[in-house]
């Protein structure tokens, strides 16, 4: 079993729940969702709306919400950098990609306004910031394609961006205007809080195994077992470990830290910004963003490791790592500003694509987002229960349109890879860390 840490200082801002079921008896029921994070959550909703008279049962590992939907770093994306896509060659795939990213947002502010949820929404777009002026370049190129596909976007230096930022740190940087910053398990909790009555969660209940027989798909859990007449896996980081396209994904563990909130001296000293965020132009390099209750989050690592669980010491390891890269920003800050330090995975695949298809005869598939699941996946989670109910949405059209996942090399030489160029990376991203 999954154990549910307390250290994500995104969830512990929310009031613990306290209805939490888990799965004690053999149930039936006409749909089943593997995955209460954001794709889970939103399949289940639009199944239950859809078919009011029939059971849908969402099971998640763990606490619903409390995985990689809660421990990311909040930036609903309308523009990505390091993905592959960063040459005029590439400008069509590239366009393919934002057109899903544009969707995602619609889809999220759909969902808010409709349910009038509070998760610190803030249209106020966000940075690609660099140290090193070399990389003015590269954004410059990035500036291009953004403005030849209509994106606004602004190139700034070292004095503007510490005018905004509060810190001298970044010598070049690219403002992008679509970009959303949220709290991450704000948005989770609300999917949760509003399921249709017909939708029974069953949490912190893993899936052992699972196996179709006569059109029955049969999973079976610990203290249980689930027959259903259609399945949607939606466990993003842990597809592969179901064996659900695993030829075409893999998990990242991500690791980051946030502070307490500064006083009122210490957020005058770095001048008193408005909330931002700032992506790094270097793949490897720190994600470090400005909440609203004047926080401040940096994730900078990014390893092969466990997915199921980090301890509380390697933990504490890294957030040194994290702590080095807030004094690097604001050497006027205390040293042990920390608050808390967690651990959360990525899904990847080669092409940085992602996984929305038919396995089988009623099994369907959802997932990967390279680390822009806040939209994709609340998008892919509503378009995947209506494509299982045999709907095809103009949504779909252009979803399916995307380049398809590409295959990866077996093990050990998929990890090896994988941990060679995250070696590589890291060595290009140093100073940016």
């Amino acid at each position: 079993m999954i154990i549910n840490d307390k250290y994500c200082s995104w969830i512990n801002d929310l009031n613990s729940r306290t209805d939490i079921k888990t799965l004690q008896t053999n149930e039936y029921c006409e749909w089943l969702v593997i995955g209460a994070g954001y794709t889970g959550l939103s399949a289940a909703r639009k199944l239950g709306n859809l078919y009011q008279n029939q059971k849908i049962i969402l099971v998640d590992a763990q606490l619903a919400g409390e995985g990689s939907s809660s421990r990311n770093s909040g930036y609903l994306v309308d523009t990505t950098l390091n993905d592959g896509f960063i040459s005029n060659k590439e400008l069509d795939n590239y366009k393919k990609k934002t057109d899903i990213y544009d969707l995602g947002i619609n889809v999220v502010r759909k969902f808010i306004n409709e349910h009038k949820v509070d998760c610190d929404w803030n249209e106020c777009g966000k940075y690609f910031a660099s140290s090193k002026i070399e990389d003015e370049k590269t954004l410059r190129n990035f500036s291009n394609i953004l403005s030849k596909l209509g994106f606004e976007n602004n190139l700034l230096r070292n004095n503007e961006l510490l005018k905004r930022l509060g810190t001298s740190f970044y010598n070049i940087g690219l403002h992008t205007k679509g970009g959303i910053l949220l709290h991450p398990a704000k948005l989770a909790r609300a999917m949760i809080d509003v399921l249709p009555d017909n939708v029974f969660l069953k949490e912190n209940s893993s899936l052992l195994n699972w196996n179709k027989k006569n059109d029955v798909i049969i999973c079976n859990f610990k203290n249980g077992q689930i027959k259903s007449k259609k399945i949607i896996f939606a466990t993003n980081g842990f597809l592969k470990s179901l064996g659900i396209k695993s030829n075409y994904n893999f998990p990242i563990t991500l690791t980051a830290s946030m502070t307490r909130s500064l006083t009122d001296e210490e957020f005058k000293s770095i001048g008193s910004p408005k909330e931002w965020g700032v992506l790094p132009v270097r793949p490897m390099g720190a994600t470090i963003r400005m909440t609203k209750d004047r926080k401040i989050l940096i994730r900078n690592t990014a390893e092969v490791h466990n997915p199921f669980k980090m301890s509380k010491t390697n933990l504490e390891k890294r957030s040194i790592s994290q702590r080095i890269g807030i004094k690097k920003r604001f050497p006027q800050l205390p040293d042990d500003i920390i608050q808390s330090t967690w651990s959360g995975i990525v899904s990847r695949t080669r092409n940085s694509s992602q996984i929305f298809e038919k396995i089988d005869k009623n099994v369907f598939a959802a997932g990967c987002y390279n680390g822009s699941g806040i939209g994709v996946g609340t998008l892919f989670g509503e378009q995947i229960a209506l494509k299982a109910s045999n709907e095809n949405t103009k949504e779909i059209k252009i979803i399916e349109a995307r380049n398809k996942p590409t295959w990866l090399p077996p093990q050990p030489f998929l990890n090896f890879g994988i941990k060679t160029r995250l070696i590589y990376e890291r060595l290009r991203a140093k100073s940016e860390i």
